[in-house]
Parts: C-alpha cells; structure tokens; sequence
C-alpha cells in the first residue's frame, strides 16, 4: 500500500493507494482541486464544504451523463452487431442462391450440350 500527499481545497491530506496508482490519485486529486478553485472563481468564498460538495456534485454530474452515453453507445453498438450478423446470413442466403442459380445452369447446359451432339449426330462434339 502507498501513501501520497494530494491537496485539495488548498488542505492536504495522506490518502492511501494501491502501488502504481499514485500518479492516478495525483491526477484525480488535481482535478478536484480545479474544480474548487473554478467554483470559488465563479462563486467566491462560499465555505469549503460548500465548495467541495458543489465540487462533488460536478463531477457526479459529468459522470452521470458519461454512463448514459455509454449505454447509449453500447445500445448502437448492439443493434450494429445484429445489423451485421443478419447481413452476414442475408449474404450466404444469397451466395447459396447463387451457386444453386449456377449449378441449374450448368445442368441445363450439360443437357443442351448433348442433345445438340445426338441431335446433329456425325461425331461433331459440341461442349
């Protein structure tokens, strides 16, 4: 477990972190700490638990809206999948179609073929 020293609200405190995840907290700590110092630019000295429940509040805010967009993005994503898979087996309904198109064909054509050869007769080969 590590220790870092954030400030925030011009206060420091030692908040506890998991090893690696002290330039994170560091991060997290400074955003905060911009958030205050904007919220007293805008509003002046309105007291610090003021400050930092408005604070908080800001970023639930910004949080929320993200996790909504997020659903909203996973939605689209979902229904481009489907649009796909079902466009996957549209195209194989029609590769198949195909092949059975091509194949009748050929058949046909092999049966054209010899009647052709046993209708002009004389051993010419046609096909």
């Amino acid at each position: 477990m590590s220790h870092v020293n954030v400030t925030i609200n011009g206060r420091q405190y030692r908040m506890a972190c998991e090893e690696g995840q002290e330039r994170r907290l560091l991060q997290l700590a400074d955003s905060m700490e911009s958030r205050v110092e904007g919220l007293r630019g805008k509003f002046g000295e309105i007291g610090d638990a003021r400050l930092t429940v408005m604070a908080a509040l800001t970023i639930a805010d910004e949080l929320l809206d993200a996790n909504q967009r997020i659903g909203r993005l996973e939605e689209q994503l979902n229904a481009l999948q489907d649009a796909r898979y079902a466009a996957s087996e549209r195209a194989k309904a029609t590769q198949s179609a195909i092949s059975l198109a091509l194949n009748s064909a050929s058949e046909r054509l092999e049966k054209m073929s010899q009647t052709l050869n046993r209708t002009l007769g004389g051993g010419i080969a046609i096909g």
